[in-house]
């Protein structure tokens, strides 16, 4: 009975005891609050940052999801990993003369062929049904897309039921491949993209159609362009810029990871405070260096940066953005 005691109530109530009075922060999840006391995140649990003024933490598997932590434990073989890491870099890699080949992987579209062959995305959404399918379900404007071009395509979705027929009423999604053969071969060098067209009002009306540039090219058909330029020199990433951790809720990113993502954060702060990009960057270039740890005090291991921590110290230095 003595041992149960102890180990069911003295225990338990001395570690807790000693955590909420000497390591309160710590034993209560490390809960960063605003100025106003509401919660916005730990410092333990990473999230996802979608504004360009911020930096964004490492993918995740588990979509930041803290009660669902886990890895992708996607083999390097994996068409999805290779999709991945494309969407994360397409619009970022740079060629060994520091220049963005967001414009090369364009030009090279537009020309519609691939290794050879031409419509690039009939060659995309047939070979990967399941990415095809992906972008249809991604926003409700891309499914109603699809839709509108089932009532004007009918002989093209009854061969389909012809095909299938286990799925006499198919929906959008189930055309998905389709539907973007039918759409590559109307419009040779084009992809279904988000339109965003000015109104009298001043307000912005977004509609889907076909566009032959902009970061979905850029990052969609990175990889395809990649295999038919396999001898341009491209610069080397981070690691953890394209790569998961275990948990998939990694807080940090490595100092360089942070660094490699600068040009953006500081060029869209400049942009908002209409300040010089220069000025800016040396400043969160600054920011950086000081807000770096490492393990052991500095005495192991790469400098990495906490991501909520340090865009929180850009709000606090720059506002919140626009």
């Amino acid at each position: 009975m003595i041992i149960v005691v102890m180990v069911c109530v003295i225990y338990p109530l001395a570690l807790w005891l000693v955590g909420q009075t000497f390591f309160s922060f710590q034993a209560n999840g490390s809960i960063i609050k605003n100025a106003d006391g509401k919660i916005i995140g730990s410092k333990l649990i990473a999230q996802p940052f979608t504004k360009d003024e911020f930096f964004q933490p490492r993918p995740s598997a588990a979509s930041y999801d803290a009660s669902a932590s886990t890895s992708s434990a996607l083999a390097g073989s994996n068409y999805a990993l290779r999709a991945r890491v494309a969407s994360a870099v397409g619009t970022i890699v740079k060629n060994g003369n520091n220049q963005s080949i967001g414009a090369d992987i364009e030009k090279w579209f537009q020309q519609d062929k691939f290794l050879n062959q031409s419509n690039i995305v009939a060659q995309w959404a047939t070979a990967h049904n399941s990415l095809a399918q992906a972008w249809v379900n991604a926003d409700p404007s891309h499914g109603a897309y699809v839709d509108s071009w089932m009532k004007t395509h009918p002989m093209i979705v009854q061969q389909y039921i012809k095909d299938n027929p286990g799925t006499q009423k198919p929906k959008s999604p189930d055309l998905a491949v389709v539907f973007f053969q039918s759409f590559s071969k109307e419009n040779p060098g084009k992809f279904a993209s988000a339109i965003n067209t000015p109104q009298p009002t001043g307000k912005t009306i977004t509609t889907i159609g076909p566009v032959n540039s902009g970061s979905d090219i850029q990052t969609l058909f990175f990889d395809m362009w990649r295999q038919d330029n396999p001898n341009v020199v491209l610069q080397n990433l981070p690691g953890d810029l394209v790569t998961t951790s275990a948990s998939g809720l990694d807080p940090h990113i490595s100092l360089q990871n942070a660094e490699f993502q600068l040009d953006r954060v500081a060029t869209k702060w400049a942009a908002n405070l209409k300040r010089n990009p220069v000025d800016i960057k040396n400043e969160i270039a600054q920011l950086l260096k000081i807000n770096s740890t490492a393990p052991l005090a500095g005495l192991a291991g790469e400098k990495f940066i906490n991501v909520l921590e340090f865009n929180l110290e850009l709000i606090k230095r720059y506002g919140m953005p626009h």
